[in-house]
């Protein structure tokens, strides 16, 4: 396969969401613009997910940073995220989180290994199941984990002790944007006092509005009737007035100082 055909099947992943999660999304436009490294090809890879703003950051360093210091940020900022986890999980508590994050999923596992105990609740997140991609990763890591339905969350987070999530952009504003449904689990966790901390990189912060993704309605239902209009919104805006903390490179902060930290870094 010619450099140009590998490009363009990593451009179907990602648009797909076969290859998901900021970080890999990121990584992987990398990589494709490495095969056929040109302006269009920015452009391209612009618009396969425009509710990344990793992506949009990570595109925008080429040529101002060496390709190695761009790809070595990933892990040095996941060992930076882990170490932060580690202080915030309590022993033996109960964590409910949804849909698919690596750098949620990279820190949970880090803090197993490193002693700490505890049971994770994980959505199964309609309409792709990214939540199942989450409970095999987390199972397979010796870690005690329950999938639900969606519908189920009310009740599993009234009963854990924090709620854990990604984020796909956080905002000037200190809001962050996630998977659709995020938002209502927040909410919920609010309404019972469960504190809510989101997991990311700091590369995911944008200083611009972000669009939200609406997906191919086939995602929802292949063969729908004609006269049905199906929505299918990829993400949704949490307020920051429902979390407690970000966690990312930069600390366990606040959304307001994160905000401050990220646009001084």
């Amino acid at each position: 396969m010619d450099n140009k055909k590998r490009f363009d099947t990593i451009c179907r992943d990602i648009k797909s969401v076969k290859i998901q999660g900021a970080r890999n999304v990121a990584k992987a436009a990398l990589y494709a613009y490495e095969l056929v490294p040109t302006r269009h090809s920015i452009r391209t890879l612009l618009s396969l997910r425009p509710t990344e703003p990793m992506l949009q950051n990570v595109l925008a360093m080429i040529g101002k940073k060496p390709m190695s210091e761009i790809l070595g940020h990933f892990d040095s900022a996941q060992d930076k995220i882990n170490l932060f986890v580690l202080k915030l999980i309590r022993q033996n508590s109960i964590i409910f989180t949804h849909c698919h994050s690596t750098n949620v999923i990279n820190a949970l596992i880090y803090a197993k290994e490193h002693g700490k105990k505890f049971e994770v609740i994980n959505t199964e997140t309609r309409p792709l199941y990214q939540g199942r991609k989450t409970a095999k990763q987390l199972s397979r890591a010796g870690i005690k984990t329950t999938l639900i339905t969606d519908l189920e969350a009310r009740e599993a987070i009234a009963k854990s002790d924090i709620v854990v999530l990604g984020a796909d952009a956080i905002l000037k504003n200190g809001d962050v944007i996630n998977k659709m449904g995020s938002s209502m689990f927040s909410e919920i966790a609010h309404d019972h006092k469960v504190p809510v901390c989101i997991i990311a990189d700091s590369w995911k912060f944008s200083k611009r509005a972000v669009k939200i993704e609406e997906r191919d309605y086939k995602e929802v239902w292949k063969n729908a009737p004609r006269k049905i209009k199906i929505k299918n919104l990829a993400f949704e805006r949490i307020p920051s007035k429902y979390i407690k903390f970000i966690v990312s490179d930069l600390g366990i902060l606040k959304p307001k100082e994160f905000v401050k930290k990220a646009i001084k870094s």
